[in-house]
C-alpha cells in the first residue's frame, strides 16, 4: 500500500520559522502565514503583532486556494480573468484570486497543500515570503 506524501509537522514548523524570520528583517511589516494540507485544512498558522483582520483571513484563503485548485493563487486568478471569469464563478467563498499563495508539491508533482501569506501591500511580496516557507520545507 503506497502512502500519499503530506506536509509533516516538522516541515510546517520550519516553514513558519523561516517566513517569520524573513518578515522580521528590516524594514519589517506584520504578516500572517498559513499552511494547509491537500484538502485545504489548516496545519499551521502564525501572525505577527498589529496585523489587520483582513490580512489574517486572506493568508488562509490564499493557502486554501493553492491546495484545492492546484495552482498558485495569483496564477489561478489570472487564469480565470483570461477566460472572462471571476472567482465568484467557482462557488466557494474561501477561494481568492489574489497573489500571495504557493502550492506545495512533492518531488513527483503530487499536491501536498498550500502556503499563504497576507499583510504586505503588494501580493508579489506575499508570494515571495510564501516561497521562503516552501524552500524551508525542503521537499
Amino acid at each position: 500500500m503506497s502512502e500519499r506524501p503530506f506536509i509533516t509537522f516538522a516541515q510546517a514548523q520550519a516553514a513558519i520559522k523561516a517566513m517569520s524570520d524573513k518578515a522580521s528583517e528590516p524594514p519589517g511589516a506584520p504578516v500572517a502565514m498559513a499552511i494547509v494540507d491537500d484538502t485545504g485544512n489548516l496545519i499551521a498558522y502564525a501572525k505577527m503583532d498589529n496585523l489587520r483582520m483582513f490580512s489574517r483571513r486572506h493568508a488562509l484563503r490564499k493557502a486554501y486556494t493553492c491546495a484545492t485548485m492546484g495552482a498558485d493563487s495569483g496564477a489561478h486568478g489570472e487564469g480565470l480573468r483570461s477566460q472572462g471569469r471571476s472567482i465568484s464563478d467557482m462557488g466557494d467563498h474561501m477561494l481568492t484570486p489574489n497573489q500571495g499563495g504557493v502550492v506545495v508539491r512533492s518531488k513527483d508533482g503530487v499536491i501536498m497543500g498550500g502556503i499563504g501569506v497576507g499583510g504586505y501591500p503588494d501580493g508579489q511580496d506575499d508570494e515571495n515570503l510564501a516561497r521562503v516557507g516552501l524552500e524551508a520545507m525542503n521537499i
